[in-house]
């Protein structure tokens, strides 16, 4: 099993943040790489167990489940269900930490899964860097930095 983790500090409140990606259908609201998304069965977006459908802008499609949602840990969990990267068994988590020492907060990505061997090194960069550090960069753009 291959684990990818990425962490960063963002310029907003844990409350501030989680307000804006809270939405599991808003990642085209946020993230630069998604270019549209849809939760299937017309479920609502916060419900465990919804589908979220999403193309990216170079054209893949995802599918992905949501497996937990926690406004009290400020937190996700998501599985794909079907995606073009050759991944197998692939949870994310993605979790904001309140920083009491500004008007801050602590943000973790990971991800385990399976894939081809071979692979490791190119998914867990193009993962990593290109969806979780990504992700964060566009919101501290958002944010703005201090």
């Amino acid at each position: 099993m291959i684990r990818v983790y990425v962490s960063s500090v963002i310029d907003a409140s844990a409350d501030n943040v989680w307000a804006r990606i809270r939405d599991f259908n808003g990642l085209p609201l946020w993230h630069p790489a998604i270019a549209d998304s849809r939760i299937e069965n017309q479920e609502p977006a916060d419900r465990v167990g919804c589908i979220r459908h999403f193309h990216l802008r170079d054209g893949g499609m995802i599918r992905e489940r949501l497996l937990a949602l926690s406004d009290y840990d400020y937190s996700c969990v998501y599985e794909i269900i079907e995606s073009p990267m050759g991944v197998a068994n692939y949870v994310a988590t993605l979790k904001l930490t309140p920083i009491t020492d500004g008007n801050r907060c602590f943000s973790e990505w990971s991800a385990e899964f399976d894939c081809d061997e071979g692979r490791e090194r190119e998914l867990t960069t193009s993962i990593g860097d290109g969806v979780f550090q990504g992700g964060f960069d566009a919101l501290k753009r958002h944010f703005g930095r201090r």
